[in-house]
């Protein structure tokens, strides 16, 4: 009985490593590029900065654009922000080789911040930082809610090595008036 028993196990711990790569009968990469094609186009944000405890701080209105560089696997992008005259350089791409989905982003201070993912995961992590204080910090984003024009993001942060985290802001993507026109 064990040695009919025996191909049939081998065949299925097998397989495992292929399951936990598909998402919903998608490959993972399958996933992060339909993120891609999704995010193509403009949208409006709100962005909530939030207070410690939770509570809005501020809010503040922007908007996001991407386009292809390389269909499939780079978007460039902008960010803009008017009430803080912030406009920031965003690159998003699928780094297949390794694995990962990444976001490259470079404010008017040149700092150049890398989120990076596995691919097909909504979710991304910085690299480690000088805190003010000198310790380190790092950043992690969350992308959920996902919808055909909208979703949602979420920064946390974390300054004891990721033992907890603590919400920084909050964004509300909603996909531009010109854009979800062209849609229906």
């Amino acid at each position: 009985m064990i040695n009919k028993i025996w191909p049939l196990l081998v065949l299925v711990l097998m397989s495992v490593p292929v399951l936990a790569e598909e998402v919903a009968g998608k490959t993972a990469l399958q996933v992060s590029v339909e993120e891609l094609r999704s995010s193509q186009g403009k949208w409006d944000v709100v962005t909530e900065f939030l207070n410690p405890d939770g509570s809005v701080a501020k809010a503040v209105t922007g908007s996001y654009e991407f386009d292809w560089v390389v269909p499939d696997r780079i978007l460039t992008g902008q960010t803009t922000i008017p009430e803080l005259e912030q406009t920031s350089a965003i690159l998003f791409y699928i780094n297949e080789k390794d694995s990962k989905i990444e976001m490259a982003s470079v404010g008017p201070d040149g700092k150049l911040w890398i989120m990076t993912g596995p691919l097909g995961g909504d979710q991304r992590m910085t690299q480690e930082y000088a805190t003010s204080d000198g310790g380190t910090g790092q950043l992690r984003f969350t992308r959920y809610n996902v919808k055909d024009n909208s979703f949602e993001s979420k920064m946390e942060y974390t300054s004891d090595g990721g033992e907890t985290w603590v919400m920084g802001n909050h964004q509300n993507f909603v996909r531009a008036e010109s854009e979800s026109a062209g849609d229906e």
